[in-house]
Protein backbone atom coordinates (compact mmCIF):
# COMPACT_ATOMS: atom_id res chain seq x y z
CA UNK A 1 0.00 0.00 0.00
CA UNK A 2 1.34 3.40 -0.97
CA UNK A 3 0.39 5.73 1.83
CA UNK A 4 1.35 9.22 2.93
CA UNK A 5 2.50 9.72 6.52
CA UNK A 6 1.02 12.62 8.42
CA UNK A 7 4.36 14.22 9.29
CA UNK A 8 5.01 14.78 5.58
CA UNK A 9 1.84 16.86 5.29
CA UNK A 10 3.03 19.23 7.99
CA UNK A 11 6.58 19.42 6.61
CA UNK A 12 5.66 19.91 2.94
CA UNK A 13 2.03 20.98 2.86
CA UNK A 14 2.19 22.61 -0.57
CA UNK A 15 3.23 19.32 -2.22
CA UNK A 16 0.08 17.55 -1.04
CA UNK A 17 -2.70 20.15 -1.08
CA UNK A 18 -5.58 19.37 -3.48
CA UNK A 19 -4.21 15.87 -4.06
CA UNK A 20 -5.88 12.55 -3.40
CA UNK A 21 -3.98 10.73 -0.67
CA UNK A 22 -4.11 7.52 1.31
CA UNK A 23 -3.71 7.98 5.07
CA UNK A 24 -3.47 5.12 7.56
CA UNK A 25 -3.75 5.36 11.33
CA UNK A 26 -5.71 4.92 14.53
CA UNK A 27 -8.77 6.85 15.61
CA UNK A 28 -8.17 9.32 18.46
CA UNK A 29 -11.67 10.83 18.43
CA UNK A 30 -14.80 10.33 16.35
CA UNK A 31 -18.13 12.18 16.21
CA UNK A 32 -20.97 12.60 13.76
CA UNK A 33 -24.12 14.65 13.23
CA UNK A 34 -26.59 12.81 11.02
CA UNK A 35 -25.00 12.98 7.57
CA UNK A 36 -21.56 14.40 8.47
CA UNK A 37 -18.76 12.90 10.56
CA UNK A 38 -15.34 13.90 11.88
CA UNK A 39 -12.40 11.66 12.80
CA UNK A 40 -9.12 12.64 14.38
CA UNK A 41 -6.54 10.16 13.15
CA UNK A 42 -2.91 9.70 14.22
CA UNK A 43 -0.34 7.45 12.58
CA UNK A 44 2.54 7.92 15.06
CA UNK A 45 4.80 9.66 12.55
CA UNK A 46 4.48 12.97 14.41
CA UNK A 47 2.79 14.44 17.45
CA UNK A 48 0.05 16.15 15.48
CA UNK A 49 -3.05 14.36 14.28
CA UNK A 50 -5.12 14.84 11.12
CA UNK A 51 -8.83 15.59 10.84
CA UNK A 52 -10.90 13.46 8.48
CA UNK A 53 -14.25 14.75 7.25
CA UNK A 54 -16.63 12.09 5.90
CA UNK A 55 -20.12 12.49 4.43
CA UNK A 56 -22.91 10.00 4.10
CA UNK A 57 -23.41 10.69 0.40
CA UNK A 58 -19.75 9.94 -0.37
CA UNK A 59 -18.99 7.07 2.03
CA UNK A 60 -20.88 3.88 1.26
CA UNK A 61 -20.25 2.42 4.76
CA UNK A 62 -21.05 5.71 6.56
CA UNK A 63 -23.14 4.17 9.35
CA UNK A 64 -20.57 1.46 10.01
CA UNK A 65 -17.84 4.09 10.30
CA UNK A 66 -19.87 6.19 12.77
CA UNK A 67 -20.09 3.16 15.07
CA UNK A 68 -16.30 2.74 15.29
CA UNK A 69 -14.65 3.20 18.64
CA UNK A 70 -11.52 5.06 19.66
CA UNK A 71 -8.44 2.97 18.85
CA UNK A 72 -9.79 1.42 15.64
CA UNK A 73 -7.35 1.16 12.73
CA UNK A 74 -8.53 2.64 9.43
CA UNK A 75 -7.31 3.48 5.94
CA UNK A 76 -8.63 6.76 4.49
CA UNK A 77 -8.64 7.79 0.85
CA UNK A 78 -9.43 11.42 0.11
CA UNK A 79 -8.50 14.95 -0.91
CA UNK A 80 -6.26 17.16 1.25
CA UNK A 81 -7.99 20.53 1.63
CA UNK A 82 -6.63 23.68 3.25
CA UNK A 83 -8.67 25.11 6.16
CA UNK A 84 -7.34 28.64 6.82
CA UNK A 85 -10.12 29.63 9.23
CA UNK A 86 -10.04 26.45 11.32
CA UNK A 87 -7.93 25.21 14.23
CA UNK A 88 -6.10 22.74 11.97
CA UNK A 89 -4.26 23.94 8.82
CA UNK A 90 -5.82 21.28 6.58
CA UNK A 91 -8.06 18.22 6.58
CA UNK A 92 -8.88 15.22 4.43
CA UNK A 93 -12.26 15.08 2.71
CA UNK A 94 -12.74 11.34 2.54
CA UNK A 95 -13.92 9.53 -0.56
CA UNK A 96 -13.56 6.07 1.02
CA UNK A 97 -12.72 4.63 4.47
CA UNK A 98 -11.59 1.05 5.01
CA UNK A 99 -11.74 -0.58 8.43
CA UNK A 100 -8.54 -2.47 9.14
CA UNK A 101 -9.18 -3.36 12.77
CA UNK A 102 -12.10 -2.74 15.11
CA UNK A 103 -11.59 -1.55 18.69
CA UNK A 104 -13.69 -2.85 21.57
CA UNK A 105 -15.90 -0.45 23.55
CA UNK A 106 -13.80 -1.57 26.56
CA UNK A 107 -10.69 0.02 25.03
CA UNK A 108 -8.96 1.41 28.17
CA UNK A 109 -7.83 4.70 26.62
CA UNK A 110 -11.21 6.37 26.26
CA UNK A 111 -10.47 9.36 28.48
CA UNK A 112 -8.30 12.20 27.30
CA UNK A 113 -6.07 12.11 30.39
CA UNK A 114 -4.96 9.10 32.46
CA UNK A 115 -2.52 9.04 35.36
CA UNK A 116 0.99 7.87 34.55
CA UNK A 117 0.65 5.26 37.30
CA UNK A 118 -2.38 3.75 35.58
CA UNK A 119 -0.71 3.80 32.16
CA UNK A 120 2.24 1.82 33.53
CA UNK A 121 -0.18 -1.07 34.07
CA UNK A 122 -0.96 -1.14 30.33
CA UNK A 123 2.50 -0.61 28.90
CA UNK A 124 1.44 -2.37 25.69
CA UNK A 125 -1.15 0.34 24.98
CA UNK A 126 0.32 3.49 26.51
CA UNK A 127 2.43 4.42 23.42
CA UNK A 128 -0.91 5.43 21.84
CA UNK A 129 -1.39 8.27 24.35
CA UNK A 130 -0.04 11.77 23.70
CA UNK A 131 2.48 11.57 26.55
CA UNK A 132 4.14 8.35 25.52
CA UNK A 133 3.76 8.96 21.83
CA UNK A 134 5.80 12.10 22.37
CA UNK A 135 8.23 10.54 24.86
CA UNK A 136 9.22 7.59 22.71
CA UNK A 137 9.44 9.61 19.52
CA UNK A 138 11.72 12.05 21.34
CA UNK A 139 13.71 9.09 22.67
CA UNK A 140 14.26 7.91 19.09
CA UNK A 141 15.38 11.37 18.00
CA UNK A 142 17.79 11.70 20.94
CA UNK A 143 19.34 8.31 20.13
CA UNK A 144 19.89 9.38 16.53
CA UNK A 145 21.33 12.68 17.75
CA UNK A 146 23.87 10.82 19.85
CA UNK A 147 24.97 8.59 16.98
CA UNK A 148 25.18 11.61 14.71
CA UNK A 149 27.39 13.52 17.15
CA UNK A 150 29.88 10.69 17.53
CA UNK A 151 29.95 9.89 13.83
CA UNK A 152 30.54 13.55 12.98
CA UNK A 153 33.30 13.62 15.62
CA UNK A 154 35.20 10.68 14.14
CA UNK A 155 34.29 8.01 16.72
CA UNK A 156 34.04 4.29 16.01
CA UNK A 157 30.80 2.65 17.21
CA UNK A 158 31.55 -0.64 18.97
CA UNK A 159 29.27 -3.37 20.30
CA UNK A 160 30.40 -4.61 23.70
CA UNK A 161 29.23 -7.93 25.19
CA UNK A 162 26.05 -8.22 27.22
CA UNK A 163 27.29 -11.40 28.92
CA UNK A 164 30.43 -10.81 30.98
CA UNK A 165 32.65 -12.51 33.53
CA UNK A 166 33.75 -9.29 35.27
CA UNK A 167 32.01 -6.64 37.31
CA UNK A 168 32.89 -3.20 36.00
CA UNK A 169 31.57 -1.32 39.02
CA UNK A 170 32.65 -3.84 41.63
CA UNK A 171 29.30 -3.57 43.44
CA UNK A 172 28.23 -7.18 42.82
CA UNK A 173 24.64 -6.24 41.91
CA UNK A 174 24.56 -8.34 38.74
CA UNK A 175 22.13 -10.81 37.18
CA UNK A 176 23.69 -14.27 36.86
CA UNK A 177 23.55 -15.94 33.44
CA UNK A 178 23.45 -19.72 33.52
CA UNK A 179 22.55 -22.75 31.41
CA UNK A 180 22.59 -25.12 34.40
CA UNK A 181 19.65 -27.43 35.07
CA UNK A 182 17.87 -25.97 38.10
CA UNK A 183 16.59 -29.43 38.99
CA UNK A 184 20.13 -30.82 39.11
CA UNK A 185 22.57 -28.03 39.95
CA UNK A 186 26.18 -29.24 40.30
CA UNK A 187 27.65 -28.31 43.65
CA UNK A 188 31.18 -28.07 44.97
CA UNK A 189 32.31 -28.33 48.56
CA UNK A 190 34.07 -25.47 50.32
CA UNK A 191 35.45 -25.89 53.81
CA UNK A 192 34.28 -23.36 56.34
CA UNK A 193 36.55 -22.27 59.17
CA UNK A 194 34.92 -23.78 62.28
CA UNK A 195 36.46 -21.14 64.54
CA UNK A 196 34.87 -18.43 62.39
CA UNK A 197 31.48 -20.06 62.81
CA UNK A 198 31.97 -20.09 66.57
CA UNK A 199 32.90 -16.40 66.58
CA UNK A 200 29.72 -15.66 64.68
CA UNK A 201 27.65 -17.52 67.31
CA UNK A 202 26.72 -20.18 64.78
CA UNK A 203 24.41 -23.02 65.75
CA UNK A 204 26.61 -25.79 67.31
CA UNK A 205 25.44 -28.53 64.96
CA UNK A 206 25.93 -26.45 61.83
CA UNK A 207 27.92 -28.49 59.35
CA UNK A 208 31.49 -27.35 58.65
CA UNK A 209 31.03 -27.92 54.95
CA UNK A 210 28.72 -25.78 52.85
CA UNK A 211 27.58 -26.39 49.32
CA UNK A 212 27.85 -23.92 46.47
CA UNK A 213 27.29 -23.97 42.74
CA UNK A 214 30.08 -25.46 40.63
CA UNK A 215 30.11 -22.98 37.76
CA UNK A 216 32.96 -24.84 36.09
CA UNK A 217 30.26 -27.13 34.70
CA UNK A 218 28.22 -24.24 33.32
CA UNK A 219 28.18 -23.12 29.66
CA UNK A 220 31.03 -20.60 30.04
CA UNK A 221 32.81 -22.76 32.67
CA UNK A 222 32.76 -19.87 35.13
CA UNK A 223 30.23 -17.58 36.74
CA UNK A 224 28.92 -15.01 34.25
CA UNK A 225 26.47 -12.14 34.47
CA UNK A 226 24.58 -9.53 32.46
CA UNK A 227 26.80 -6.50 32.07
CA UNK A 228 26.45 -3.33 34.15
CA UNK A 229 28.66 -1.41 31.72
CA UNK A 230 30.48 -1.77 28.42
CA UNK A 231 33.31 0.46 29.63
CA UNK A 232 36.07 -2.08 30.21
CA UNK A 233 35.68 -3.59 26.74
CA UNK A 234 35.38 -0.11 25.24
CA UNK A 235 38.79 0.70 26.72
CA UNK A 236 40.26 -2.18 24.71
CA UNK A 237 38.85 -0.69 21.53
CA UNK A 238 39.89 2.86 22.41
CA UNK A 239 43.49 1.72 22.77
CA UNK A 240 43.32 0.54 19.17
CA UNK A 241 41.08 3.12 17.48
CA UNK A 242 41.68 6.19 19.65
CA UNK A 243 38.02 7.25 19.92
CA UNK A 244 35.13 4.83 20.37
CA UNK A 245 31.70 4.71 21.92
CA UNK A 246 29.21 2.04 22.87
CA UNK A 247 25.46 2.51 23.17
CA UNK A 248 23.54 -0.48 24.46
CA UNK A 249 21.52 -2.11 27.23
CA UNK A 250 22.97 -2.63 30.70
CA UNK A 251 21.55 -4.39 33.76
CA UNK A 252 21.70 -4.02 37.51
CA UNK A 253 20.12 -6.37 40.05
CA UNK A 254 19.63 -3.66 42.64
CA UNK A 255 16.38 -4.01 44.57
CA UNK A 256 15.29 -0.41 44.37
CA UNK A 257 11.86 1.15 44.13
CA UNK A 258 12.96 4.74 43.49
CA UNK A 259 11.92 6.80 40.48
CA UNK A 260 15.50 6.79 39.15
CA UNK A 261 16.33 3.08 39.09
CA UNK A 262 15.56 0.31 36.62
CA UNK A 263 16.94 -3.20 36.26
CA UNK A 264 17.44 -2.77 32.50
CA UNK A 265 18.57 0.55 31.07
CA UNK A 266 20.66 1.96 28.22
CA UNK A 267 24.10 3.51 28.51
CA UNK A 268 26.14 5.73 26.18
CA UNK A 269 29.83 5.19 26.95
CA UNK A 270 32.59 6.88 24.94
CA UNK A 271 36.30 6.21 25.55
CA UNK A 272 39.12 8.43 24.27
CA UNK A 273 42.84 7.64 24.23
CA UNK A 274 45.60 10.19 24.87
CA UNK A 275 43.15 12.15 27.01
CA UNK A 276 42.86 13.43 30.56
CA UNK A 277 39.96 14.52 32.75
CA UNK A 278 39.68 17.92 31.09
CA UNK A 279 39.38 16.28 27.67
CA UNK A 280 36.67 14.06 29.14
CA UNK A 281 34.67 17.03 30.41
CA UNK A 282 35.03 18.81 27.08
CA UNK A 283 33.68 15.77 25.25
CA UNK A 284 30.75 15.42 27.67
CA UNK A 285 29.85 19.09 27.27
CA UNK A 286 30.01 18.96 23.47
CA UNK A 287 27.93 15.77 23.30
CA UNK A 288 25.16 16.97 25.61
CA UNK A 289 24.88 20.35 23.89
CA UNK A 290 24.81 18.67 20.48
CA UNK A 291 22.00 16.28 21.44
CA UNK A 292 19.95 18.97 23.15
CA UNK A 293 20.33 21.19 20.08
CA UNK A 294 19.27 18.33 17.80
CA UNK A 295 16.14 17.63 19.85
CA UNK A 296 15.20 21.31 20.02
CA UNK A 297 15.50 21.49 16.25
CA UNK A 298 13.63 18.29 15.44
CA UNK A 299 11.09 17.67 18.21
CA UNK A 300 9.45 21.04 18.73
CA UNK A 301 5.79 19.82 18.95
CA UNK A 302 6.76 17.09 21.42
CA UNK A 303 8.74 19.52 23.58
CA UNK A 304 5.89 22.02 23.53
CA UNK A 305 3.55 19.30 24.77
CA UNK A 306 5.84 18.45 27.68
CA UNK A 307 6.32 22.13 28.48
CA UNK A 308 2.53 22.58 28.60
CA UNK A 309 1.65 19.55 30.72
CA UNK A 310 4.75 18.53 32.70
CA UNK A 311 7.44 21.22 33.00
CA UNK A 312 6.64 24.81 32.08
CA UNK A 313 10.33 25.77 32.11
CA UNK A 314 11.50 22.82 30.01
CA UNK A 315 12.37 24.62 26.77
CA UNK A 316 13.84 27.57 28.68
CA UNK A 317 16.07 25.17 30.63
CA UNK A 318 17.24 23.34 27.52
CA UNK A 319 18.03 26.56 25.70
CA UNK A 320 19.82 27.80 28.82
CA UNK A 321 22.06 24.74 28.78
CA UNK A 322 23.14 25.51 25.22
CA UNK A 323 24.25 29.01 26.17
CA UNK A 324 25.85 28.08 29.49
CA UNK A 325 29.53 27.84 30.32
CA UNK A 326 29.71 24.85 32.63
CA UNK A 327 31.15 25.56 36.08
CA UNK A 328 33.86 23.26 37.48
CA UNK A 329 34.34 22.73 41.22
CA UNK A 330 36.10 20.07 43.27
CA UNK A 331 34.20 17.61 45.42
CA UNK A 332 35.84 19.14 48.48
CA UNK A 333 34.62 22.62 47.55
CA UNK A 334 31.15 21.23 46.87
CA UNK A 335 31.04 19.67 50.35
CA UNK A 336 32.17 22.97 51.88
CA UNK A 337 29.28 24.75 50.14
CA UNK A 338 26.74 22.11 51.08
CA UNK A 339 27.70 21.81 54.76
CA UNK A 340 26.86 25.49 55.23
CA UNK A 341 23.26 24.63 54.30
CA UNK A 342 23.01 21.14 55.83
CA UNK A 343 19.86 22.11 57.70
CA UNK A 344 18.05 22.20 54.32
CA UNK A 345 18.81 18.57 53.43
CA UNK A 346 17.32 15.25 54.46
CA UNK A 347 20.79 13.72 54.03
CA UNK A 348 23.61 15.76 55.54
CA UNK A 349 26.60 16.43 53.30
CA UNK A 350 29.78 14.91 54.74
CA UNK A 351 33.21 14.61 53.16
CA UNK A 352 33.67 10.98 52.14
CA UNK A 353 30.02 10.30 51.25
CA UNK A 354 28.48 10.49 47.81
CA UNK A 355 26.39 13.48 46.79
CA UNK A 356 22.63 12.96 46.98
CA UNK A 357 20.19 14.19 44.35
CA UNK A 358 19.05 16.97 46.67
CA UNK A 359 22.68 18.12 46.97
CA UNK A 360 23.16 18.08 43.21
CA UNK A 361 19.98 20.05 42.56
CA UNK A 362 20.89 22.59 45.22
CA UNK A 363 24.28 23.21 43.62
CA UNK A 364 22.88 23.59 40.10
CA UNK A 365 19.62 25.37 40.85
CA UNK A 366 20.36 27.48 43.93
CA UNK A 367 24.11 28.11 44.10
CA UNK A 368 25.38 28.26 40.49
CA UNK A 369 22.06 28.31 38.60
CA UNK A 370 23.60 26.48 35.65
CA UNK A 371 25.19 23.11 34.75
CA UNK A 372 28.48 22.21 36.41
CA UNK A 373 31.08 19.51 36.86
CA UNK A 374 32.12 18.20 40.26
CA UNK A 375 35.61 16.64 40.08
CA UNK A 376 38.15 14.79 42.23
CA UNK A 377 36.01 12.53 44.41
CA UNK A 378 37.33 10.46 47.36
CA UNK A 379 38.75 7.22 46.01
CA UNK A 380 36.81 5.16 48.58
CA UNK A 381 33.46 5.97 46.97
CA UNK A 382 34.52 5.51 43.35
CA UNK A 383 35.32 2.53 41.12
CA UNK A 384 38.65 0.73 41.06
CA UNK A 385 39.62 1.81 37.54
CA UNK A 386 39.68 5.57 38.21
CA UNK A 387 43.07 7.32 38.14
CA UNK A 388 44.46 8.21 41.55
CA UNK A 389 45.40 11.83 42.11
CA UNK A 390 48.71 12.87 43.63
CA UNK A 391 47.07 13.66 46.99
CA UNK A 392 46.51 9.93 47.59
CA UNK A 393 42.95 10.62 48.72
CA UNK A 394 41.02 11.41 45.55
CA UNK A 395 40.62 10.15 42.01
CA UNK A 396 40.30 11.99 38.69
CA UNK A 397 36.54 11.54 38.47
CA UNK A 398 33.86 13.91 37.25
CA UNK A 399 30.08 14.14 37.43
CA UNK A 400 28.07 16.45 35.20
CA UNK A 401 25.19 17.99 37.14
CA UNK A 402 22.33 19.82 35.43
CA UNK A 403 19.37 21.81 36.80
CA UNK A 404 16.16 19.88 37.13
CA UNK A 405 17.65 16.41 37.46
CA UNK A 406 21.06 16.44 39.13
CA UNK A 407 23.67 13.98 37.87
CA UNK A 408 23.45 13.39 34.13
CA UNK A 409 26.91 11.98 33.39
CA UNK A 410 29.59 10.24 35.42
CA UNK A 411 33.13 9.70 34.13
CA UNK A 412 36.81 9.66 34.90
CA UNK A 413 40.32 9.44 33.65
CA UNK A 414 41.23 5.76 33.79
CA UNK A 415 44.16 4.45 35.80
CA UNK A 416 46.84 3.66 33.20
CA UNK A 417 49.58 2.71 35.73
CA UNK A 418 49.68 -1.06 36.23
CA UNK A 419 51.10 -1.08 39.75
CA UNK A 420 48.56 1.36 41.14
CA UNK A 421 45.67 -0.40 39.40
CA UNK A 422 46.70 -3.78 40.80
CA UNK A 423 47.09 -2.29 44.27
CA UNK A 424 43.63 -0.76 44.20
CA UNK A 425 42.09 -4.03 42.98
CA UNK A 426 43.75 -5.79 45.87
CA UNK A 427 42.41 -3.24 48.32
CA UNK A 428 38.89 -3.89 47.07
CA UNK A 429 39.26 -7.67 47.05
CA UNK A 430 38.88 -8.05 43.29
CA UNK A 431 40.26 -11.24 41.73
CA UNK A 432 42.95 -10.20 39.21
CA UNK A 433 42.34 -13.39 37.26
CA UNK A 434 38.93 -12.02 36.24
CA UNK A 435 40.61 -8.90 34.83
CA UNK A 436 43.76 -10.38 33.30
CA UNK A 437 42.98 -8.90 29.87
CA UNK A 438 42.19 -5.50 31.39
CA UNK A 439 45.57 -5.50 33.13
CA UNK A 440 47.24 -6.45 29.85
CA UNK A 441 46.13 -3.11 28.44
CA UNK A 442 48.50 -1.52 30.96
CA UNK A 443 51.35 -3.78 29.89
CA UNK A 444 51.19 -3.20 26.16
CA UNK A 445 51.20 0.42 25.06
CA UNK A 446 49.41 1.96 28.02
CA UNK A 447 48.50 5.62 27.71
CA UNK A 448 46.36 8.20 29.45
CA UNK A 449 42.73 7.66 28.52
CA UNK A 450 39.32 8.70 29.79
CA UNK A 451 35.62 8.17 29.30
CA UNK A 452 32.18 8.57 30.79
CA UNK A 453 28.77 7.01 31.03
CA UNK A 454 25.51 8.72 30.17
CA UNK A 455 22.38 7.01 31.43
CA UNK A 456 20.19 7.37 28.35
CA UNK A 457 16.93 7.24 30.31
CA UNK A 458 18.16 9.97 32.61
CA UNK A 459 18.81 12.11 29.53
CA UNK A 460 15.26 11.48 28.28
CA UNK A 461 13.88 12.45 31.69
CA UNK A 462 15.84 15.69 31.39
CA UNK A 463 14.56 16.32 27.86
CA UNK A 464 10.90 15.63 28.66
CA UNK A 465 10.43 16.75 32.25
CA UNK A 466 9.09 13.29 33.15
CA UNK A 467 10.25 12.43 36.66
CA UNK A 468 10.02 8.63 36.70
CA UNK A 469 12.40 6.37 34.75
CA UNK A 470 9.50 3.96 34.17
CA UNK A 471 7.92 6.57 31.93
CA UNK A 472 10.84 6.95 29.52
CA UNK A 473 11.41 3.22 29.00
CA UNK A 474 8.99 1.60 26.52
CA UNK A 475 8.86 -1.59 28.59
CA UNK A 476 10.40 -0.89 32.02
CA UNK A 477 12.09 -3.70 33.92
CA UNK A 478 12.03 -2.86 37.60
CA UNK A 479 11.87 -4.82 40.86
CA UNK A 480 8.89 -7.17 40.57
CA UNK A 481 7.97 -6.08 37.04
CA UNK A 482 8.70 -8.01 33.84
CA UNK A 483 5.21 -8.45 32.41
CA UNK A 484 5.53 -7.05 28.90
Amino acid sequence: MQRTEIFKLYEEKKLYLKKNLTICGWIRTIRDSKKLGFIEINDGSCFKSLQIVFEEEKICNFKEITKLNVGAAIVVHGLLVETPNAKQPFEIHASAIEIQGHSSPEYPLQKKRHSLEYLRTIAHLRPRTNTFNAAFRLRSAAAFGIHKFFRDSGFIYVHTPIITGSDCEGAGEMFTVTALDFMNIPLEEQRVDQSLLEKQNAIPNLQSVEKCVDFSQDFFEKRTSLTVSGQLEAECMALAFGKVYTFGPTFRAERSYTTRHAAEFWMVEPEIAFADLQDDMNLATDMVKSVVHYVLENCKPDLEFFAKFYDSKLIERLEGLLSSEFEVITYTDAIDILTKSNDKFDHKAVWGSDLQTEHEKYLTEQVFQKPLFVINYPKEIKSFYMRQNDDGKTVAAMDMLVPGIGELIGGSQREERLDLLEKQMGNLGLDKRDYWWYLDLRRYGSTAHAGFGLGFERLIMYLTGLSNIRDVLPFPRTTGTADF
